[in-house]
């Protein structure tokens, strides 16, 4: 069985082919962050016209690559939702139209589910487990039962985790994207503590890490929501502040690389106790045997570490693709238009792209949630 996928829910254009043999014969990503980096975020409108400027040409390079016609192909699989609608379009429309002139079955995937699936991409790992989603529009932990069966456990109530970061980021004049910026700074902040002899007793970089003390949104709370916003006013305070205190106004790059380092351990560390909440909670009704992160934020190494962490703790198993499968990808669009295929499902031509798409569209809003669902 082999499929194409297509993904263009937001600024990367994606083309990938994979077998159901867990093959990827060809993953091919182009990134739109040079036509975006000017704005300090992704402009819908351009995001689109990219679209549509470089998804036949991928699609092209994508099936030379993987050596195959698409007769040869067994399905097209799109990212239907969740996403800026005119990206979503131009994917849909695309695979909708090679659909019709090869008779061919046509799979609309909730980007969601494409992230969810991905860990089963990487290896055949069975249901049920707890999957932490992480992203710049999502934070939500969900209890993965089979393809199709999510049940939302806890969501951001507020800011998502990724968005957390950009904005982060941006306070501390760091550019875009922000969370690899944030990730860089913490690393130099944490380097700079262990070669001064400050904090390598700490695991290198704790005495930096603990020079601002942030808030640890939800903390110690029943539950399994997520909050971001009050640390993101938090960062907000202590810039201010150190700017007043500068002879410049200008935050050093000492305290910019220590301010990051202080955001990431607070964000791991209120992930890292909703996660903890979350074990508990899945395994009143499912034997979970494991843990799986995925989302663009999922790439964070100092993430990825207190999520060890934590599932060792719950005697679970943490499962974390690679980061190319964390990112936006088409090839997890493919695999889980695999997964669907497998039980005979596929969508009619007249499907609608969807710009929100709840994994779990029975579980209630969170309080003081409107967009993240």
């Amino acid at each position: 069985m082999i499929v194409l996928g297509i993904e263009t829910s937001c600024d990367e254009t994606a083309a990938a082919v994979v077998t159901d043999r867990r093959e990827v014969l060809a993953d091919l990503v182009l990134s739109q962050l040079a036509e975006h980096r000017p704005y300090g975020g992704v402009v819908p409108e351009i995001a689109a016209r990219s679209h549509l400027d470089h998804l036949d040409r991928l699609i092209g390079e994508a099936m030379a690559k993987a050596g195959l016609t698409f007769g040869e192909l067994d399905a097209i699989a799109a990212t239907g939702g969740t996403g800026l609608i005119g990206g979503v379009i131009v994917g849909v429309t695309m695979a909708k139209a090679i659909a019709a002139v090869h008779r061919l079955p046509f799979l609309a995937v909730n980007h969601l589910e494409g992230h969810a699936l991905s860990a089963r991409l990487v290896e055949d790992l069975p249901f049920p487990y707890l999957l932490l989603l992480v992203s710049g529009g999502h934070c939500q932990l969900l209890l993965v039962e089979g393809v199709g069966r999510y049940r939302r456990l806890g969501t951001t109530v507020d800011d998502a985790a990724g968005e957390a970061f950009d904005k982060t980021a941006k306070l501390l004049g760091l550019g875009y994207p922000g969370g690899p910026a944030v990730e860089q700074a913490a690393t130099r902040a944490a380097a700079r503590a262990i070669a001064a002899g400050e904090g390598a007793a700490k695991g290198g970089g704790q005495a930096v890490r603990d020079r601002f003390d942030l808030p640890r949104p939800m903390r110690g709370r029943q539950g399994c929501d997520f909050s971001f916003s009050g640390l993101k006013t938090a960062v907000r305070q202590r810039v201010a502040a150190l700017a007043a205190a500068s002879p410049d106004g200008r935050l050093s790059d000492t305290d910019r690389d220590d301010l990051a380092a202080a955001f990431q351990a607070a964000v791991a560390d209120s992930i890292a106790d909703r996660v903890a909440n979350a074990i508990d909670l899945a395994r009143e009704s499912a034997p979970i045997g494991a843990l799986v992160v995925a989302g663009g934020v999922a790439a964070n190494a100092y993430l990825r570490a207190r999520l060890e962490q934590a599932a060792r703790l719950g005697n679970l198993r943490l499962v974390a693709p690679p980061a190319r499968l964390c990112t936006d990808n088409a090839a997890m669009i493919a695999w889980a238009g695999i997964e669907r295929l497998r039980l005979g499902q596929r969508d009619d031509l007249d499907f609608a792209p969807r710009p929100r798409w709840p994994l779990d569209p029975t579980a209630p809003k969170a309080v003081g949630a409107g967009v993240k669902a």
